[in-house]
Order: C-alpha cells, then sequence, then structure tokens
C-alpha cells in the first residue's frame, strides 16, 4: 500500500465535505427512515439497526448494544486524539421527531464519514467514535455512557441540534425534576375536620412558597411544578397530596443553590398543616451544557467558512439535555442549527419540518462544520491544549 501523502488542513477539510457530499443519498435515507419510523426512548430498536448496519458497512469498528441495549459505538482508528460525535435517535410520544432526532443522527453519520476519510487520506492519527446514545428526551443515555468509562480516553464531544436559527453557543440549562408527596390524616370534612390533617392544604401552601421565592430569583432561574394528586372527594380531609417539580439553572453549581431553598419552602409548607413531607427524585438530573470556548470557536470559524451565517450565543436558554452531563466530563460542544422553518421544538410543525428536503443542507453543512472541527483537533496538538486548559477552567466555575 502506498503511503498517504501529507496534507494540510485545509486539504483535509475538503476531503471530509467531498465525502459527505457524496454520500447525501445515503444520508438522507438514515434520516428519512428514522423519521418515518419514530421509536420511543430506549425502545430505538430499528434505529440501532439502521444505523449500525449503516457506520459498520462504511468501514467502522461497530460494537452494537453497547452500554444499553439501543447503544452502539462506531470506531475507526485507535490512537488519539480521540473525537466522539453524539448520534441521538430517539423521538416524542405522539408527535414523532418534534425534536429532530432524525437529524441529530444524520449530521453525525456525515461527520463520522467526513472525519474518517480526511484521516485515511492523510494518514492521520487518532480516533473517531460515532456514538450511539439513546433516550435523551426520557431516560439520559449519555448518563450510563458516562457510568460506564467510555469518556474516560475522549477528548472532545461533539453533536449539533437542529432549531429555529443556527447558535454555535446556546444555552442549555441543569435541571432536576422530583415528586414531593404530603402526608396527612383523613377525616370527614363536615362532620370531624378537626380530627384530620389536610395534605392539599400543605401542598398549596408549599406551591405558593416556591412562588413568593420568585421574586428572588435570577433572570434565568427556572421552576415550574404541578399538582399530581390532590385528595379523593370533597368530603373526605385529603391525607396525600403530591406536587411535581423541575428545578432548572445556567449551572449546577447555581442547581443545588436554587434546589435547597425550593425544599425549604416545600418542607415549610408541611410544617405549616402539621403533616409530612417526602422529597424523591423521578429522573437523573440533566448538568447544564458547557460550550468549550476554544472548540466552539474553532466550529464557528469552520461555519464561517463554509458560508453558513450564525450568531455565537443566545441570551435565552432552550430548556436541558444529557449532552451537558458530557460537558461536565470532556470538553464539548452542542451548537443548535436552522433546519428551514421558524417552528418551536416538540411541535407537530417542527416534526414536519425536519423531514421536508428544504432541512438537508442546513443538515449537511453541520455535518461538515463538526467534520472539519474533529479535524482541527486531530491536526491542532495547541488546539486541544487550549480546550484542556478552559475545560478545568469551566469545572471550577461551574461544577457543584
Amino acid at each position: 500500500l502506498l503511503a498517504a501523502v501529507p496534507m494540510e488542513p485545509q486539504q483535509l477539510k475538503d476531503v471530509a465535505a467531498a465525502k459527505i457530499d457524496e454520500s447525501r443519498e445515503l444520508l438522507l435515507s438514515v434520516s428519512s427512515r428514522l423519521w418515518q419510523n419514530p421509536e420511543l426512548a430506549l425502545e430505538e430498536r430499528m434505529a440501532h439497526q439502521l444505523l449500525t448496519e449503516t457506520l459498520e458497512s462504511s468501514g467502522f469498528s461497530v460494537t452494537r448494544h453497547f452500554v444499553l441495549d439501543t447503544g452502539f459505538k462506531a470506531e475507526f482508528g485507535s490512537a488519539r486524539p480521540h473525537i466522539a460525535v453524539m448520534c441521538e435517535f430517539d423521538a416524542l410520544p405522539g408527535i414523532g421527531h418534534a425534536c429532530g432526532h432524525n437529524l441529530i443522527a444524520e449530521v453525525a453519520v456525515g461527520a463520522g464519514l467526513g472525519i474518517k476519510a480526511a484521516m485515511e487520506a492523510g494518514g492521520l492519527s487518532g480516533r473517531v467514535t460515532v456514538l450511539g446514545t439513546p433516550a435523551e428526551e426520557a431516560h439520559g443515555g449519555k448518563i450510563d455512557m458516562i457510568r460506564s468509562a467510555f469518556f474516560t480516553d475522549v477528548d472532545v464531544a461533539m453533536m449539533a441540534h437542529p432549531y429555529k436559527l443556527t447558535v454555535a453557543r446556546p444555552r442549555a440549562l441543569s435541571i432536576q425534576a422530583f415528586d414531593v408527596t404530603f402526608t396527612g390524616k383523613a377525616s370527614h370534612a363536615a362532620g370531624s375536620p378537626w380530627e384530620g390533617l389536610n395534605a392539599l392544604d400543605a401542598a398549596v401552601t408549599a406551591y405558593q412558597s416556591v412562588s413568593n421565592l420568585r421574586q428572588e430569583m435570577r433572570p434565568d432561574w427556572r421552576v415550574h411544578g404541578i399538582v399530581k394528586e390532590g385528595g379523593q372527594r370533597p368530603n373526605i380531609i385529603p391525607e396525600r397530596a403530591v406536587l411535581d417539580y423541575f428545578v432548572r439553572c445556567p449551572s449546577d453549581r447555581e442547581l443545588a443553590v436554587l434546589r435547597a431553598r425550593v425544599e425549604a419552602c416545600l418542607r415549610a409548607g408541611a410544617v405549616a398543616s402539621g403533616c409530612e413531607c417526602s422529597i424523591e427524585d423521578i429522573s437523573r438530573g440533566y448538568s447544564s451544557v458547557i460550550c468549550n470556548a476554544p472548540l466552539g470557536a474553532a466550529y464557528s470559524a469552520n461555519l464561517t467558512a463554509l458560508g453558513v451565517e450564525h450568531v455565537g450565543i443566545t441570551e435565552l436558554p432552550s430548556g436541558s439535555t444529557d449532552m451537558g452531563n458530557v460537558s461536565y466530563t470532556v470538553p464539548a460542544i452542542h451548537p443548535m442549527f436552522y433546519m428551514g422553518g421558524d417552528a418551536p421544538n416538540h411541535s407537530v410543525e417542527f416534526t414536519r419540518f425536519v423531514n421536508l428536503p428544504e432541512a438537508q443542507p442546513y443538515t449537511l453543512a453541520q455535518a461538515k462544520a463538526l467534520a472539519m472541527t474533529g479535524i482541527d483537533i486531530l491536526t491542532g496538538p495547541e488546539l486541544l491544549a487550549k480546550c484542556e486548559a478552559q475545560f478545568k477552567a469551566d469545572l471550577a466555575r461551574f461544577a457543584a
């Protein structure tokens, strides 16, 4: 075999972009089949088969059922630096791919193909892994990947998410979700109400106390709650009431502060009504996304080189994701990209947009930008060093 001819970084990027263009029909097929067959969190069996077969036939070494039944990893190379491209593919109940995970998967496969082609053309040392991470919407498959120690030898992690505009550094909040159960004592509401302890009163008092807390909350702190249970009949003093709360903040450190204050309000409601209160987490918490500044700057420069208009950072947060947990583990970016319309995520209109032909040029551009950013890492040890230094500084600032 002939040795690979040394190539300049821009030449390698051109190779990656050309490979992605050559693969456009394959990538469209992947996206379309995912869109036509939406699968819920941890049930993505068709997606698992489709994506693993596609990547294996493209020359990746594939491990099926990795960590989770519908998880996988597809690797090329075995050295460092190690670039991990996140691949999401679960859908939402009732409205299908209303968060565009079919396009996320397409971007991930495309970026993986582009990086692999550049590595082969230039004889680059390193490794690229397309990591299949199930259940972002309801379970947080990336958390399982973190706990499996997969990221121990990963240098950077990347993905791109469809949205109504292209943002290099979007804001996603840390989140914790929990149920609050108030326990009192039932009694006849007319005959002997004094014998009871009203759990609904405890819940209402607690809810109002949390609402009163809002005047002291920072503008980017979020608390939202509902009453899940409030009694059986009006003539029975409720002995049980349940609230369901989400608490969100721009960092894990701030989240710990806000949760403690919310819990104090909730327990005060129980004390005021003579009831008991228990608080139980109902999901694994997602961390805020820390966009690694040097890595994000490289991505932004590659977008500019591709002629893609974008903004640097959004002021308003856009929900929460388990990619945040990854960003507290390794240097990472999670840009959002315009998909051809202005529909909000998690809407029927968004579902329609992410399957239109108009979405494809934007999606392919993202695959190219991520691949080009991966090439920057593979060819620029000084960039990787900056990413690692910034990552350490960010953890000192944001980690709980």
